[in-house]
Parts: structure tokens; C-alpha cells; sequence
């Protein structure tokens, strides 16, 4: 059996943000989000979130995660003190222990893995994760035998010279036999620097100790400040690209674009610079995505293009053109091969196939159906202040330049609206629509004179 727990207690005062640590956003996901989703292909048995600070608003974030377990460490004394905080839930439990921290969120799935199978493998009291670093300062320093067995942890403040020539480093992460922890979890002692209990000391309590050396170095990286965050963000956003390159997704400039784990692109995708990706994204075969686009739960069909535009919360269906300049809000529709041009905003509308909203306009609550032309500056007036109304087009129809259709209103098929009209009425299918002041000229006019 497994048990993970994810250590997720701390302030992070070096954050400097009301935000508790662990719930920083990373990527689309918060710190501890990503710590959680590392272990799920494990399927543990227990899954155990120690929290402390803000703990009802840690609680409250991940309500969604369903067998999630919640314990308070109150006050926070350290690692080895938090751990001590399970002895009570898992006072019956009988397997293995994983130890996670919630701001370390760059751990791969097969890492994790690999650490449980080398400690069951090996029948240890204690498996711990181990890292060469370049600059290991500050780090605790793993000693070890070429088998793996771990005869001490040294900190860095205690090594001597010699020591820290050694640059393998303790990761804190952990999997341990629960039964011999909860055995010497009671016997740690606060006699130490900072006055805390450590669970680093269990491992000198505990024979045999093995390690395991990530390969990947970055893995490890931990999140104290904002720095660190923009570090990591860095790290994920070129495991993302890397992956979809990987996939056939051309990147004209990788580094200028940005992704989340909920994007998915199908092949021959060319995504122009400065495009970011955000939520669960879909970009069928073939698009074309930018320059200077910003996709967020966005559903974009095959051989599309979509240009210096915004989509959020939108559907857009195969051969449709996007843009320069279009905003596609949510509830927005678009079937087979429609076009979306220059400054249009469309909000909760759908659009039928081959239909054009090509310039200058806003088309809020409406139903348009197929091959629908809507002239330059035609508005959809469909708020009276109170409650939206919609507006419903029929398939052929076509709004002449600077029309207002103030809704609620229905258009028949085929209906011609004249340019600059204001219809407040339903018009008739196949009928001419005008609704504009006559015009008035009057001839040899002069200015009033002062």
C-alpha cells in the first residue's frame, strides 16, 4: 500500500503575497497542484495534504480533488514535525510513505516512480531523492557507497571543507517503510539551529537508507521567492514546447510563447511569436496561430488562422480565418469556414457556416445562420439596460455598413439591410429593410455668420 504526503503547511514569507505558497500559479496550475498531479499515476491509497498556514483557503482551492486528505500542523515546527502530524491518521496504516513538498513542482511522474520502485526494490527503511548540483551551497550533503546505501546527511553549515567538495544533495524528497518512521518520528529533537524538528534525522535513525540520484537536476528546484517562481515557469514552459515540437507543432520563436499542461495541438500547427495558450486549449491540424495571439479554453478546429486576436471560451470550427484584431468572447461559435476581421467582437452568438463578420462590428447574444454577410460597423444593440436580448439573422441575409439591429429582433432568410439603418422591427424573409432618416440637402449653404 501507498501513502502520499504533501508537505504544504509554510507562509512563504519571501514571497511577499497574500497568496499562500503552495497556491501560487504555475503554468495554468497552482504549486500543489502540480505536486499532486506528479503522483496520480502512482494511485496511492491515502493521499494527505499537511497545511498551517491560510489552511481553509488551501482547503478551499483544492475541494475539487476528491480522497484528498486534510492535517493541520499547528504551529509549524519544522518537517520533522509535520510529518509527526500523521501518526494519529495513519496510526493503522501499513505500506509505504512518500513525502512530497508542495513548492517543489517540477517533478516528473517517471522520477517519482522510479524512487518507489528503487526503495520497495531494495527493501529499505528509507529511500530519499537525491541531485548533483553545480552550486550545491546551502544544500545537505548525501553521503554514499557506489550501491546507493546512504550513511549520512551532513548539513551544509556542518560539513567541513572536505565535505563540501561533495556536490550530491538532499532533494527532501522522501519515501520511507510508515512503520519504522512512526517507530523514531518521537525521538526527534530541536537541538539545531532554527529550533526545529527535522525529518532529515530520521534517516540516521534508520537502516538500511538508500538514495537515488535524479538525472535532472532541475526537477528539484524548490519555490521560495518570486525568482524562483519565474525559474520554474521557465523550466515548464520549455518542457511544453520541447514536447509539442516533439509532436510536429512548429514554433517560430519558441521562447516568445507560452503554454499550459491543458494545451493540445494537432500536427502541422505553426504558432506565430508572441502566442501564449491558456486552460484547456485545442488547436486541430494545420493552423495557423499569430503573430500575437492569446487562446484560453479555446476549442479551434483544422486549418485555421488566427491572427493578433483573443479567444477565450470560444468554439471555432474548420477553415475559419480569425483576425487581425478580432475578440471572440465566450459563448462565441463559429461553424465551417466563417471570417472574423478587423476590430468585431463577438460575445454568446453563433455563427453558421461561410458566414462574414469581416469589419468594425459587435455581435452579442445573435444566431446567424449560414453565409450571413455583416457589413462594416454593424451592431447587435441587444442590452436595454436591464436584461440582453438576442438577435436572430437568417441564412443569406446581409447588413449594410453602420447598421444598429436592436434586439430583440428576428431577419428572415435572404433579407437585404440598408446601409446606416436602425431596425427595431422583425423583418420578413426575402424583404429590403430601411430604417434611416431621409435624407436632407440643402443647397448653397453658408454658415451663420457671427
Amino acid at each position: 500500500m501507498l501513502a502520499v504526503a504533501v508537505l504544504a503547511a509554510g507562509k512563504g514569507t519571501r514571497m511577499k503575497s497574500d497568496l499562500p505558497k503552495v497556491l501560487q500559479p504555475l503554468a495554468g496550475a497552482t504549486l500543489v497542484e502540480r505536486v499532486l498531479s506528479s503522483c496520480r499515476s502512482l494511485d496511492p491509497q491515502r493521499q494527505l495534504l499537511i497545511v498551517g498556514h491560510q489552511a481553509e483557503r488551501v482547503e478551499q482551492s483544492l475541494s475539487a480533488h476528491s480522497g484528498l486528505e486534510f492535517v493541520l500542523q499547528q504551529p509549524q515546527n519544522g518537517t520533522g514535525h509535520a510529518v509527526q502530524q500523521l501518526l494519529q491518521p495513519l496510526g493503522d496504516f501499513e505500506g509505504d510513505l512518500l513525502v512530497l513538498n508542495g513548492d517543489v513542482p517540477l517533478l516528473r511522474e517517471q522520477t517519482i516512480a522510479a524512487l518507489l520502485e528503487r526503495h520497495r526494490a531494495s527493501g529499505a527503511a528509507v529511500t530519499l531523492l537525491s541531485a548533483r548540483l553545480d552550486n550545491p551551497t546551502g544544500y545537505g550533503r548525501v553521503f554514499a557507497d557506489g550501491e546507493g546505501h546512504v550513511s549520512a546527511i551532513v548539513e551544509h553549515r556542518d560539513c567541513s571543507e572536505a565535505q563540501r567538495t561533495n556536490n550530491l544533495t538532499n532533494a527532501g524528497i522522501y519515501c520511507f517503510n510508515w512503520r519504522q518512521l512512526a517507530a523514531v518520528l518521537p525521538q526527534l529533537r530541536t537541538d539545531n539551529d532554527q529550533g526545529e524538528l527535522y525529518l532529515t534525522d530520521t534517516v540516521a535513525m534508520l537502516t538500511p537508507a538508500m538514495h537515488l540520484e535524479v538525472a535532472d537536476a532541475d526537477e528539484i528546484n524548490g519555490i521560495n521567492d518570486r525568482q524562483q517562481l519565474a525559474q520554474c515557469e521557465a523550466v515548464i514552459q520549455d518542457r511544453l514546447r520541447r514536447h509539442w515540437m516533439d509532436e510536429g507543432v512548429t514554433f517560430v520563436d519558441p521562447a516568445s510563447c507560452t503554454l499550459s499542461d491543458g494545451t493540445r495541438f494537432g500536427r502541422d500547427v505553426v504558432v506565430e511569436p508572441q502566442c501564449h495558450f491558456r486552460g484547456s486549449t485545442s488547436v486541430g491540424d494545420g493552423c495557423r496561430i499569430g503573430p500575437g495571439s492569446l487562446l484560453e479554453n479555446a476549442s479551434v478546429g483544422e486549418q485555421v488562422e488566427i491572427i493578433y486576436s483573443v479567444v477565450r471560451e470560444a468554439t471555432v470550427a474548420s477553415g475559419c480565418a480569425i483576425g487581425p484584431y478580432a475578440q471572440l468572447r465566450p459563448g462565441a461559435q463559429l461553424a465551417e469556414d466563417c471570417r472574423v476581421g478587423n476590430f468585431v467582437e463577438i460575445k454568446k452568438s453563433r455563427l453558421g457556416r461561410g458566414s462574414k463578420v469581416n469589419h468594425l462590428s459587435y455581435i452579442g447574444d445573435a444566431e446567424l445562420g449560414e453565409h450571413v454577410n455583416v457589413g462594416a460597423g454593424t451592431i447587435t444593440a441587444n442590452y436595454d439596460g436591464f436584461n440582453k436580448h438576442r438577435t436572430v439573422i437568417g441564412a443569406g441575409s446581409k447588413t449594410g455598413a453602420n447598421s444598429v439591429l436592436v434586439a430583440p429582433i428576428t431577419l428572415g432568410a435572404n433579407v437585404t439591410v440598408g446601409a446606416g439603418s436602425t431596425l427595431t422591427k422583425d423583418v420578413p424573409a426575402g424583404a429590403l429593410a430601411l430604417g434611416r432618416a431621409k435624407q436632407l440637402v440643402k443647397e448653397n449653404w453658408q454658415l451663420p455668420q457671427a
